[in-house]
């Protein structure tokens, strides 16, 4: 069975932005107390850095099982996932993109991957993940789905 694993990481813009922060809690606390905004940037950038840590989600191929973040399904359930890049992974997020769809997209991550349900039961018709590697996620959850079948 191929595997696949990859975390979702911010990429450094989201760190530099949420940076903002700093001088932000340092121009309202000054007239109280320069140390005190110091103190109050120092811990609001760092729980800023700490959720995006936390909140970046794995995707995983593995023993017949897509995982993208919270949601799991078999790829024995999954039509032939495709990969797509630059304008056409803005297509697939944007004017394409069907309201039913189960989304893991993330604004720092360009590409991603449309994985067909063909389980008449789901109520979503695909699942769009992004990815940073679209080409093998795609070709593991495929490999995976021939691999359940057999």
């Amino acid at each position: 069975m191929p595997e696949y694993r990859e975390k979702l990481w911010p990429n450094a813009w989201a760190f530099i932005v949420t940076a903002l922060v700093i001088p932000a809690s340092i121009l309202v606390l000054v007239p109280i107390s320069l140390f005190a905004g110091i103190v109050t940037a120092a811990v609001l950038y760092g729980g800023c850095v700490l959720l995006l840590v936390l909140a970046a989600p794995v995707v995983r191929v593995q023993n017949g099982v897509l995982t993208a973040g919270p949601a799991t399904i078999s790829t024995g359930l999954l039509g032939e996932a495709t990969a797509y890049e630059k304008s056409e992974a803005t297509q697939e997020r944007g004017p394409r993109l069907d309201a039913r769809a189960w989304l893991l997209i993330r604004g720092w991550i360009d590409p991603v991957v449309r994985v067909p349900i063909v389980d008449v039961t789901d109520p979503a018709p695909y699942w769009v993940i992004s990815s940073r590697h679209p080409k093998k996620l795609a070709a593991a959850i495929n490999e995976s789905r021939t691999a359940n079948v057999e």
